[in-house]
């Protein structure tokens, strides 16, 4: 009989929090539309974000459904949290594939908000509420979590589940183990560590077991209050002496810094996901910005470190940010391989090249009027090797990055152009004998705004915006004769108008066109698509390659 596919209608551990702000930033966030008059007959409206569909194998599905909540008042209490026990009702206890369905509906005035659904502390989702209109919304978010399988099995299933292997004879799909790297319980908040500045280390101590052999670290990042639109943030210096106050500073970089036992191990250059009430609420309905229902996670190989940590001993991994306002949420989840024939492997680091942030800026501004270009660069490339009941295996994990920002302020202040692009590599390549398993990750994070706002007094403003956001990756994996690619080129483009007074959005336009392009060795997806003030102008979608 083949396999089942598990559904797991929201679950578990539930925190949301407000993206709360005390300083003024051009695009003014944390928005909220008025409630305007609409027949009281006029359904709920759809959001969505756009993506591919999960791909799942052709058997009847198994659901179990494990929250159901009503949430309000949410801000400094604890998670909201239900019992899961594996469902016993399904034909199979071996799943093909686990997906996380989240579905909720909202009606009336509320901002957008930040939530993460947790598992015994592993981080499944993170994710923002979508705003509501008086009529009510409705939005489902699913999300393929097989990845962390593991913790859906039975005690006596795990120890006999049999997984694929690749051509070096090494398993190279799910994890033996996951060790959540987040805060613990009880807490009057969610299981992540807040990075509130630049100095700020926040960690956790974890004991690895002695018999793995291949380790990854999940990373979730999300940025808020003074750092949401971070590509936007102005140099210290034009906030001095413009003599200016309640604007968000330390310039537009933002890197997050993994260490383990003080040392770095890895670095994340993010994507900049804008939420529902970004910029402008109203680009954002009913399609949502990329990233802003499902976040996306960066992996961090933790294989040539093994060796340090193979010895029954608490380990640390900190999390920092380079330049970081208030407030970062970030935690992970190690991902641990272990040898099912051995009780005890070993290993060493046999090299690491960490260079130094290479930083250019050149500013070229008079009063509130002027240009500044960034430019960051940086590698980090680490080597180890592991022995175990596999043979020697050498793993040798390099990170690339490449930043570029351009701003322009000008009409005094009232005008901002950012043009960002970040370049974000990842290649880890494991070795054993004479064969060679290489893995490539190739990021392609854009991020454009023209923001032109006009001051109306009475505390009321205009604002004319258009952004473009692009998140293009490039995946390849070599593994003896066998190889395979995948190809994303996502971007979304948005042009919006709107007069608020105080917080709230009284007038405005918003329209979205998105362009969503993948394809793999087995499947294709494309979706062209596109919106203005609630209605779907064009909408064509298909599954053909080339």
């Amino acid at each position: 009989m083949a396999s089942p596919v598990l559904f797991l209608l929201p679950l578990l551990l539930l925190s949301l929090l407000p993206f709360t702000s005390t300083t003024t930033t051009t695009f003014r966030p944390h928005l909220t539309t008025t409630t305007t008059t609409i027949p009281h007959h006029t359904p709920p409206t759809t959001y969505f974000e756009v993506t591919k569909p999960i791909q799942l194998p052709n058997t009847k599905p198994c659901s179990t459904h494990v929250l159901t909540h009503d949430f309000g008042y949410t801000y400094g209490r604890p998670p909201v949290s239900a019992q899961y026990t594996p469902p016993s009702n399904c034909p199979s206890s071996n799943f093909d594939k686990i997906v996380l369905e989240w579905a909720a509906t909202c009606k009336g005035r509320q901002f957008d908000r930040i939530f993460g659904v947790w598992l015994g502390g592993v981080e499944l989702l993170r994710s923002c509420t979508a705003e509501p209109r008086p009529t009510g919304i409705e939005w489902t978010v699913k999300k393929d979590i097989t990845s962390v399988s593991i913790h859906f099995y039975p005690v006596e299933v795990k120890k006999m589940r049999k997984l694929p292997v690749n051509s070096n004879g090494l398993r190279d799909q799910w994890a033996d183990l996951i060790i959540p790297i987040s805060r613990n319980l009880p807490l009057n908040d969610g299981l992540w560590f807040k990075v509130e500045n630049s100095t700020d280390v926040e960690s956790k101590q974890f004991v690895i077991p002695q018999n793995a052999y291949k380790a990854v670290l999940e990373v979730y990042v999300s940025f808020h209050e003074n750092d949401e639109f971070w590509p936007t943030n102005v140099p210290n210096d034009y906030i001095l002496e413009n003599n200016l106050t309640g604007f968000a500073g330390n310039g537009p970089f933002r890197e997050v810094v993994v260490s383990l036992d003080g040392g770095v191990v890895g670095a994340i250059w993010p994507f900049t996901v804008v939420y529902t009430g970004g910029v402008n609420p109203l680009l954002w309905r009913p399609i949502t910005g990329i990233g802003s229902f499902d976040l996306p996670t960066y992996d961090i190989e933790i294989t040539p470190f093994l060796g340090t940590i193979l010895n029954r001993k608490p380990h640390e991994f900190g999390f920092s940010v380079t330049n970081a306002l208030n407030v970062w949420y970030i935690d992970a989840n190690l991902h641990v391989w272990l040898d099912k024939k051995s009780d005890k492997t070993y290993g060493k680091v046999s090299t690491q090249n960490v260079s130094p942030l290479h930083v250019s800026l050149v500013s070229n501004y008079t009063g509130l009027n002027g240009t500044f270009v960034k430019k960051v660069t940086r590698s980090i490339k680490s080597t180890g090797w592991v022995q175990s009941s596999y043979g020697k295996i050498v793993t040798e994990s390099t990170q690339e990055f490449n930043y570029s920002n351009i701003m322009v302020m000008a009409n005094d202040g009232g005008l901002q152009i950012v043009d960002q692009i970040i370049e974000f590599n990842d290649i880890v390549s494991t070795k054993k004998a004479s064969s060679v398993h290489l893995k490539q990750s190739l990021k392609s994070f854009s991020f454009y705004i023209n923001s032109d706002t006009e001051d109306k007094g009475n505390g009321s403003f205009a604002q004319l915006a258009d952004i473009t956001l692009g998140f293009n990756e490039k995946k390849i994996v070599n593994s003896g004769s066998n190889s395979s690619s995948s190809i994303l080129e996502n971007i979304q483009k948005g042009q919006g108008s709107m007069l608020v007074k105080g917080n709230l959005v009284v007038s405005g336009l918003g329209s979205t066109q998105q362009m969503y392009n993948y394809g793999d060795n087995k499947f294709c997806y494309f979706r062209d698509i596109s919106s203005s003030n609630y209605t779907i102008i064009y909408d064509k979608e298909g599954r053909t390659c080339g």
